[in-house]
């Protein structure tokens, strides 16, 4: 599946932050077989140089790099964290622990606000351009009917928040730029593997790219600020 991307003027950068994840690196893939950009940079840990979004001058420093390239047109994150071999979602209220609680949050909201304070200013004034970052459904107050999940639910929400925020500041400096928080859906990645449930729809990296790209590829100004499912519905705060 290609998206052309052809809502974008020609040329400037894109980046994908969490490249090396399943639909990170999806996504890096089909924003450069799209030939919409000059260049597509791609930024993870493991990489050269190295991406952490736990420490500001690291993402100070991308952007510093970055910023020295060109103008900068669009901007994913692609990082989140759900559970690792230290700790896991949470099924009822006895099993919060604050450290894990911390981590959370460092990761699905303190690191997207410190992308945007750094990468925001390197969009330019005019033309079209996006940044993006993947929240996650049961982020969603509104929806929430089954509860659990506490950290990843509350961080999620506080990335709502950040991107919801955001928007309406850099609107007035930079009306063309579109803010999205995106929820990907059920996708076939070790972040999502271990508890996808029977019978749900599981989607492939590179399918739940093509969608997310046909999203972005379809918002203007107008939808700055909004939480978009991966099929362009807007989910509830």
């Amino acid at each position: 599946m290609t998206i052309d991307l052809t809502s974008f003027p020609q040329g400037g950068i894109a980046v994908v932050a969490g490249a090396t994840g399943g639909i990170g690196s999806a996504l890096a893939r089909q924003i450069e077989a799209s030939g919409r950009f000059e260049r597509v940079e791609r930024l993870a840990r493991s990489l050269t140089p190295g991406f952490d979004i736990e420490d500001e001058e690291s993402i100070a420093a991308a952007a510093r790099r970055i910023g020295a390239m060109g103008a900068l047109r669009l901007f994913i994150d692609a990082t989140g964290l759900l559970s690792d071999a230290q700790m896991q979602p949470e099924k009822a209220l006895r099993q919060i622990d604050p450290a894990a609680m911390e981590r959370s949050f460092r990761v699905n909201a303190i690191g997207p606000a410190l992308m945007i304070k750094h990468f925001a200013p390197l969009f330019p004034r005019e033309g079209k351009s996006v940044l993006a970052t993947l929240s996650a459904k049961v982020g969603s107050i509104g929806d929430n009917r089954l509860g659990g999940w506490i950290s990843y639910r509350a961080s999620k929400a506080a990335l709502n928040q950040i991107v919801r925020t955001a928007s309406i500041e850099l609107a007035r400096r930079q009306p063309d730029l579109v803010l999205l928080a995106l929820h990907p859906g059920t996708v076939d990645t070790g972040l999502s593997r271990p508890f996808a449930r029977a019978g749900l729809t599981v989607r492939t990296p590179d399918e739940a790219a093509g969608r997310l790209l046909s999203v972005i590829d379809g918002t203007g100004r107008e939808d700055s600020g909004a939480f978009l499912s991966h099929d362009g519905e807007r989910l509830p705060w």
